[in-house]
């Protein structure tokens, strides 16, 4: 049986600049910094389109604004950040773009963009396809991927 994979990579330079801060670190990860994310999606089928392709990358835009409301000009806190409240207060004073999420970090970050593709890509084309792997990059040296897996591999 044969599988397709195609990619979209969404680079440094597309603006998807975030801070946030690893608060559970005992490095200086714990303080507020920022990176140009980039995300590679990797998507997957079994069968090809009347065009003969995987996905259409046109289909993207939402994925593609979605990724800009979370991660452009924004601040990412764990919702169990002990200061959150004071990141809350700082939006309330026009100071910072807030986005509460689960939990902060590259792999959180991938994991968080494979469920929302796999979200979109399921409402647009059913199980034709579906997403293989997120990939978020910090910068060169960086990177975490959240894969999908099929319940017999593991």
């Amino acid at each position: 049986m044969k599988r397709f994979l195609s990619g979209k990579t969404y680079t440094f330079s597309s603006g998807f600049s975030c801070a946030f801060r690893q608060w559970r670190a005992e490095s200086h990860c714990k303080l507020i910094h920022g990176y140009a994310l980039q995300f590679e999606f990797v998507f997957g089928g079994t069968d090809l389109d009347e065009r003969n392709w995987v996905v259409d990358f046109g289909s993207l835009k939402e994925l593609k604004g979605w990724l800009a409301y979370m991660f452009d000009h924004t601040y990412v806190v764990a919702a169990d950040d002990p200061y959150r409240e004071a990141f809350a207060d700082m939006r309330d004073k026009g100071l910072l773009d807030l986005r509460v999420v689960d939990a902060v970090g590259c792999e959180k970050f991938s994991e968080l963009a494979f469920d929302k593709a796999q979200e979109l890509i399921s409402e647009q084309y059913g199980d034709r396809c579906w997403v293989e792997s997120v990939t978020v990059r910090e910068h060169e040296a960086n990177s975490a991927t959240c894969m999908r897996c099929d319940d017999d591999e593991y």
